[in-house]
């Protein structure tokens, strides 16, 4: 029996069963079979309660369905499982008119990640105040591994927030785009929206730039960002595993 042909069957109500299974197991494959893909489809519910709050649970649970089928497991962890169901979701047909769905959806999945992100303390406001100003163009800060950022078209923190019990439901009056920042500084992971410029200034940081090149990209894409703000709020709310400056190893 050929393992591609038993996964697809396995994953696939619509597919026969292998024909090397019996006839007389054959009944108790397709038991097997629908708890798989029904354990499947509760994991990803689990991972992305507010697109299922979103879109309703038939509606999910006959996208995810078709998720199960196409895209199998990859990894023995189950809590991440559906790392590409946002490009799905924004492939199909009927989420058109929800075109801001697979930006929520990568939201929600950067929540798993930053829950399971290594362990690291956070370096405190205090050191901040120790380095010397003038040497703070050439600092290069590493982040904490559970920080994303996800920038979108669509005023995503909103639609999370309003979805998931943060904040009450109600009409949305500005669909301006939002930068989301996901992050774990502590215990409980944490969803912010990052001001004008705050999304092209962390990502300058994640690549490597020093400060001064960070804070140019993010002046480049919001002429008033306001770089001490921003500098403080990163380490005031856990964003810096450790600091450098240009040239140090470590």
């Amino acid at each position: 029996m050929e393992e591609a042909q038993f996964a697809s069957a396995l994953l696939d109500p619509d597919l026969p069963a292998p024909a090397a299974i019996s006839a007389s197991y054959r009944s108790r494959f397709a038991i097997y079979r629908n708890n798989v893909v029904v354990s499947l489809i509760e994991a990803l519910a689990t991972r992305f309660p507010a697109v299922r709050r979103v879109v309703g649970d038939a509606f999910f649970t006959e996208a995810a369905r078709l998720f199960v089928a196409n895209r199998p497991p990859r990894s023995r962890m189950i809590a991440f499982y559906g790392d590409g169901f946002a490009d799905f979701l924004e492939a199909l047909p009927a989420c058109a008119e929800l075109p801001y769905l697979g930006d929520l959806a990568r939201l929600e999945a950067a929540r798993t990640q930053a829950y399971h992100a290594g362990d690291v303390t956070p370096l405190g406001p205090e050191t901040l105040a120790s380095l010397a100003p003038e040497l703070l163009g050439d600092l290069r800060l590493t982040l904490h591994p559970a920080v994303t950022v996800i920038a979108s078209a669509h005023p995503i923190v909103t639609i999370w927030a309003m979805n998931a019990g943060e904040q009450k439901l109600a009409e949305i009056d500005d669909w301006r785009g939002q930068a989301a920042l996901i992050s774990r500084p502590h215990f409980d992971v944490e969803v912010r929206a990052l001001p004008p410029g705050g999304a092209a200034f962390l990502k300058a940081l994640a690549q490597g730039a020093t400060l001064a090149e960070a804070a140019a990209d993010a002046q480049a894409a919001a002429p008033d960002f306001d770089l001490p703000v921003n500098l403080a709020a990163l380490f005031s709310i856990g964003l810096v595993a450790s600091t450098a400056l240009e040239g140090e190893t470590g």
